[in-house]
């Protein structure tokens, strides 16, 4: 017993609170060290910047309050040597001097803030809560808030009947993964999306064939806004008025990626528009993507452009006549604009891209980025990059790193010092994939796990949407009986043939071309450079 209520106070002694208060006058501070006693902190103290250093070489405090007027080393002097020592402390200095130089010298040395004497309790008080107990606490009223929202959420997936709503229940839900990231609470919000993209591929299922008018594939008025039509609805209306125009295309870029280097892009672009859009199935670059830059579904590609459209089967890229399809979808609208037309594979290249855009004439300018398709790519294939990005928290850190420090950021920079307004936007997301369920299919159905295109498709599980007319859906078919199947949710397709070995290799794996929120509604943003 005696043992136990040892350990308990050492545990008590250890996890209390400590602070270090540095002040030539610390007999005349005795209330404010009671008052923080009472509170549950522990207080030790120095008089002077020498035995401050001798005490923060034996024991690391939790915070430090300096004066800045002592005799001998003065705070600001203490100041430089503590941050040498411990540079993650934080430190408040205190001083009755309000000249601003010594505030400037002081915010240079990084301190934690600045408090002119005479200060009272609820002014320490505060600076511990700002900066001890400030994650703790945001963390609490985070978690009860989502608490809060949880059955509002949950009525949200229940009820919702049009994109509109999907859209809105995606950005909640992005909204709430990335401020749940530190938290205990990230397993409930799971259950929730998976609950969520459950009732979005049954929305999906019901939905999806009737905005095509069947084969004649004109536009519906039902049909919302799709890969078709990207370009009329976001980039002609810019032309029209005159503006010079960067269409950024990040491939595989989800909307929780957008929210994250939106506070970068802040810094040089005001936001115009923010909106998201639906893209067509499959949810994959060959699909996808040329819809955007042809305004035409895969089908009508296929036949109105044979030369432009890659089949499946095809070994070469299904993304190589991009700047050719683009070229076609400005003729059928008459348009005499000129565009300049870039893929980006390498940061190489991308720094070539950016010193060559004040050079550039067109009133249009095309970028394709292909580094967060990269990402993607890798992690699946190597055991390290799976590590640093487990989650969907850790792959939208990677994603905010390689933004931060790679050439694309500049690229983006330089267009705003050139007045370029910025359409941002993706071909389809990703999502992360947990389940492996088995599928039966002929020796010539493509590769891709999420989606699968071919003959005698049979798979067991009750959370495929299959396609058996897909002229009716604007794809083309492989063979007079081909069918689509998609995966929804975090399901992916695996072949009995070594079925374990599949499905543990792609488990957690950041995959597309099949049926989710993260795949299917993904950002289209415009924004407008800030004055320099």
């Amino acid at each position: 017993m005696i043992f136990v209520c040892y350990a308990y106070i050492h545990y008590y002694i250890r996890t209390m609170n400590q602070i270090l208060w540095v002040d030539d006058e610390i007999d005349l501070l005795q209330p404010y060290i009671i008052y923080l006693k009472g509170k549950g902190y522990e207080v030790s103290t120095a008089t002077n910047g020498e035995d401050a250093i001798d005490a923060l070489q034996e024991n690391v405090p939790d915070i430090v309050f300096l004066d800045e007027n002592m005799p001998g080393l003065s705070g600001l002097e203490t100041l430089q040597e503590v941050k040498r020592l411990h540079p993650e402390v934080p430190v408040v200095m205190i001083t009755k001097s309000e000249e601003e130089h010594i505030m400037e010298q002081a915010i240079g040395e990084k301190i934690a803030d600045y408090l002119i004497k005479p200060v009272n309790p609820s002014q320490i008080l505060m600076c511990l809560k700002k900066h001890i107990h400030q994650q703790s606490i945001v963390t609490e009223q985070v978690q009860q808030n989502y608490r809060q929202e949880w059955s509002d959420i949950a009525y949200m997936i229940d009820t919702a009947s049009t994109l509109d709503e999907w859209k809105a229940i995606e950005r909640t839900l992005c909204r709430w993964d990335i401020e749940l990231e530190q938290t205990g609470m990230r397993s409930l919000l799971e259950d929730q999306r998976t609950q969520a993209n459950a009732a979005f591929a049954k929305w999906i299922g019901r939905n999806y064939v009737s905005w095509f008018n069947g084969e004649r594939l004109a536009v519906s008025d039902e049909r919302p806004l799709m890969s078709p039509d990207i370009m009329k609805h976001s980039v002609f209306p810019l032309l029209d008025r005159g503006e010079k125009v960067l269409l950024c295309v990040i491939d595989n870029f989800r909307y929780d990626q957008w929210k994250t280097i939106q506070p970068l892009l802040s810094d040089i672009y005001s936001i115009r528009e923010e909106e998201q859009y639906l893209s067509i199935l499959p949810t994959a670059t060959q699909y996808a993507r040329n819809a955007i830059f042809s305004g035409l579904l895969p089908l009508q590609i296929q036949q109105m452009y044979p030369q432009l459209w890659i089949e499946e089967g095809d070994e070469e890229s299904k993304n190589i006549h991009e700047k050719e399809l683009v070229q076609t979808l400005l003729d059928r609208y008459r348009r005499r604009e000129s565009f300049t037309y870039w893929k980006v594979n390498e940061s190489d290249f991308c720094e070539r891209v950016t010193h060559q855009l004040k050079s550039v004439q067109t009133p249009l300018t095309i970028v394709v980025l292909n580094f967060i398709d990269m990402l993607s790519h890798s992690r699946t294939e190597s055991k390290m990059m799976r590590e640093l990005a487990n989650d969907e928290a850790a792959y939208r850190s990677l994603t905010l790193s390689w933004f931060k420090h790679s050439p694309t950021y500049n690229l983006l920079k330089r267009a705003a010092q050139l007045g370029y307004t910025l359409v941002l936007t993706t071909d389809h997301g990703t999502t992360r994939v947990k389940n492996a369920v088995q599928i039966v299919a002929d020796k010539n159905t493509n590769t891709n796990i999420r989606y699968k295109v071919g003959k005698a498709l049979n798979c067991a599980s009750k959370n495929v949407l299959t396609i058996d007319h897909p002229e009716r859906v604007g794809l083309p078919s492989p063979n007079i009986s081909s069918s689509y199947m998609f995966c929804s949710g975090s399901d992916f397709f695996a072949y009995p043939n070594q079925f374990n070995y599949y499905a543990q290799f792609y488990r957690n794996t950041f995959q597309h071309g099949g049926i989710s929120l993260e795949e299917m509604i993904v950002p289209l943003v415009t924004l407008t450079p800030k004055e320099q």
